[in-house]
């Protein structure tokens, strides 16, 4: 397979921006596509990525564009749209991008309206071309900076594996080759909805033996959800799963965490998505969760919970005290 060195990446946002700053660091020619113009005005101009990752200097070879069709003339294309817009991306892709061109799922979430993982969402509109999965515990900011971080890349085909391992992977962003693609994707997407379960602990100071305990319980869901899906277990424990859950569950600068925490100290969902601009993928992926699980027939008490709150109003001290007083059961249940 022939070498992969001009990298586009479709979004750039925080993910987005940090992953741009990666391949360059890894020595490909990177484009990367803003749908805000101020972006691509601020990234060519001022090399900073201000609205998303701001007090970041970016590097002055990574050139920002508003041309999907400029963006999409690559060797390989990392998709690092919010979740609930990959498969527009992927329709607005398709009339401007070689069929062979590799296509990387940098995006974290489960389609609301289909109950699609991102990868059957992807190959819909977009089915000749070879689908890549990567993911793992990742702050974009951590990333930007070039520290030490490493991440699962799954992918069916062994040979496109490894060609883009070897154009992403460098000495601060370590992959780690995988044929599991569900399992990569179940892994990030419910830890998300757990994250927010988590920060709903810590804005009701509800400790930290708490916050372990549903760490090590979500968990478990990730695996009866992603065993059901086809996942291999140890995907699950892998750094697309247990890994990703622990860095989301641990740190309030995980968005999904800092929000289910300003839940927890009383602040009104609507209140606080209106002072973002990033999106917390959690909110949206939340009931498409439970309906797949419920779809399946898998027990999933803590999503359940936070869909509740996100979605259907219910009082967060009763959902609390709901998961309280659950039967007792064996761990390995």
């Amino acid at each position: 397979m022939r070498g992969m060195q001009r990298i586009g990446v479709i979004g750039a946002g925080a993910w987005g921006t940090a992953l741009a700053m990666a391949a360059g660091r890894a020595g490909r020619e990177v484009v990367l596509w803003a749908r805000e113009p101020e972006v691509v005005e601020g990234v060519n101009a001022s090399h900073e990525n201000r609205p998303f990752l701001p007090g970041v200097a970016l590097d002055p070879a990574i050139r920002a564009t508003g041309d999907l069709e400029e963006a999409a003339a690559a060797d390989a294309l990392l998709l690092v749209t919010p979740a609930q817009h990959l498969r527009a991306a992927c329709r607005a892709l398709a009339p401007v991008l070689d069929g062979t061109v590799p296509v990387v799922i940098c995006a974290k979430g489960i389609e609301l309206d289909t109950g699609c993982l991102m990868t059957d969402a992807a190959q819909a509109e977009l089915p000749d071309n070879p689908l890549a999965v990567l993911s793992g515990p990742t702050f974009a900011a951590e990333v930007a900076a070039g520290l030490p971080t490493a991440v699962t890349l799954a992918c069916a085909d062994a040979a496109v594996g490894r060609a883009l391992v070897d154009a992403l992977g460098g000495r601060s962003l370590r992959p780690y080759l995988s044929d599991d693609l569900v399992g990569a994707q179940v892994g990030g997407a419910v830890k998300n909805v757990l994250a927010i379960a988590c920060g709903v602990v810590e804005g009701r100071r509800l400790g930290d033996n708490a916050r372990a305990a549903l760490i090590t319980r979500g968990l478990a869901e990730i695996a009866r959800l992603g065993l059901a899906l086809g996942a291999r277990a140890e995907t699950l424990m892998g750094l697309s799963g247990l890994g990703d859950l622990t860095l989301t569950c641990s740190s309030l600068q995980s968005r999904n965490m800092s929000l289910g925490a300003a839940l927890g100290q009383g602040r009104r969902l609507a209140e606080v998505l209106g002072e973002r601009r990033s999106v917390a993928e959690g909110v949206y992926t939340a009931r498409a969760v439970v309906e797949l699980a419920v779809q399946r027939g898998v027990d999933m008490p803590i999503c359940q919970a936070v869909d509740a709150i996100l979605n259907h109003g219910a009082d967060l001290d009763s959902v609390i005290e709901a998961l309280l007083t659950r039967p007792f059961r064996a761990e390995g249940v």
